[in-house]
């Protein structure tokens, strides 16, 4: 699918939105938390560049594994100004990235394994909870689901 709705000066708005997936609107509003930063032409009208889209896509991907904007934000930080990010500067960004992915990567496990039985939450509810948080023992630990938490049990 060809567009022509881009320039050599930068790419528009319309034409971002077309191949990131988002709406104008998004796009304006991660413009304005900072996340990318669009020239003007001489009409006014913001020019992006072509690395933008990858900004955005990271943006978008990092949103949807859970990571807040702050966090994202913090990371993008990291790229250049004024020049293409290269390969390097996205493995950067990326081995940060990836020690937060595989901790919740370990915890989303966790939770797969042991959410039909005891997470040591203080419930009580199941016939597993008598047995493996007698007395709500697992109170002891602090709060929450002490077990889904990393907490052995007793």
């Amino acid at each position: 699918m060809q567009n022509k709705d881009h320039t050599r000066n930068g790419l528009t708005i319309g034409y971002v939105s077309e191949r990131t997936g988002l709406a104008p609107s998004a796009i304006r509003f991660y413009e304005d938390e900072g996340l990318v930063f669009p020239g003007r032409n001489a009409g006014g009208q913001r020019r992006f560049d072509r690395s933008d889209i990858r900004r955005l896509s990271f943006v978008m991907i990092s949103q949807g594994l859970g990571f807040s904007l702050p966090e994202i934000r913090e990371a993008l930080k990291s790229l250049p100004e004024g020049r293409t990010p290269t390969k390097r500067d996205w493995e950067r960004i990326s081995a940060r990235f990836r020690r937060k992915l595989d901790q919740r990567i370990s915890q989303m496990q966790i939770l797969r394994d042991k959410l039909d039985g005891c997470i040591g939450c203080g419930c009580l509810s199941l016939q597993t909870c008598k047995l493996y948080n007698a007395d709500d023992r697992a109170r002891r630990k602090g709060q929450g689901p002490r077990y889904l938490m990393g907490d052995p049990v007793d």
